[in-house]
């Protein structure tokens, strides 16, 4: 597949049939992806495959938490789990808020879910110090990721970055005995999707792009002469 055509259509599937991944699709997935960039080349990122229907069950439970937090600041109009601005949202709300389907089923309907971590050791995270929530560890671990995403495309399958199991690393540590030094970076469904969306909805450059700072001038297409 032509590498434009796989980022313009590489969509996030949570809905898959009745089909399984085997494990030599899955493992030529992981032989190209595992060449993507990490802090240093120290190479931290680790991935653990689960198809076990009770492991896979669990890790939908133990997003359900983050989940109902989630819905809870969409209804009152805010963006879910942000750093910056706090939640009106009650715990009361939180907790009695009714998880969609579509946000923990997936785990549970997908032949197989891969679990990323990163080992802590060694990433080089140049923003520890500042006041916020830290960002540049992920540099380590998500390009991986994605390359995975990338070529299950490739093969026609499909899946979609979640984080939500991560509001409870503790427990998905002790469920698949994850070291305490590795962090819980993604949880990661795949399987072939009902269906393929070719057709992404995504903001044109000129919304996301300016030119030498971040007020600059939008970048736009070059006209042609």
């Amino acid at each position: 597949m032509e590498l434009n055509h796989a980022m313009r259509t590489s969509f996030a599937a949570r809905e898959f049939v009745d089909e399984p991944v085997s494990d030599n699709v899955l493992y030529d997935i992981l032989e190209n992806a595992r060449f993507a960039p990490s802090g240093g080349n120290r190479q931290g990122n680790r991935v653990i495959i689960v198809r076990d229907e009770a492991r896979r069950d669990a890790l939908a439970q133990y997003s359900e938490p983050a989940a109902k937090r989630y819905v809870a600041q969409l209804v009152r109009g805010e963006n879910p789990w942000n750093s910056v601005i706090p939640t009106t949202a009650t715990e009361q709300e939180i907790n009695e808020t009714d998880v969609p389907s579509i946000l923990v089923d997936s785990f549970r309907s997908a032949p197989v879910v891969l679990v990323f971590v990163v080992d802590l050791k060694v990433v080089a995270s140049m923003d520890q110090y500042l006041s916020r929530v830290g960002m540049i560890s992920g540099a380590s671990i998500y390009p991986f990721v994605w390359n995975v995403l990338l070529g299950a495309r490739q093969a026609g399958l499909g899946g979609t970055i979640t984080t939500l199991a991560a509001a409870k690393e503790a427990d998905v540590r002790t469920l698949l005995n994850i070291p305490e030094d590795y962090a819980v970076a993604a949880v990661v469904p795949i399987g072939k999707p009902v269906k393929q969306l070719t057709k992404l909805k995504r903001k044109p450059v000129a919304e996301i792009a300016t030119s030498e700072s971040f007020d600059g001038p939008q970048f736009e297409e070059p006209q042609s002469s």
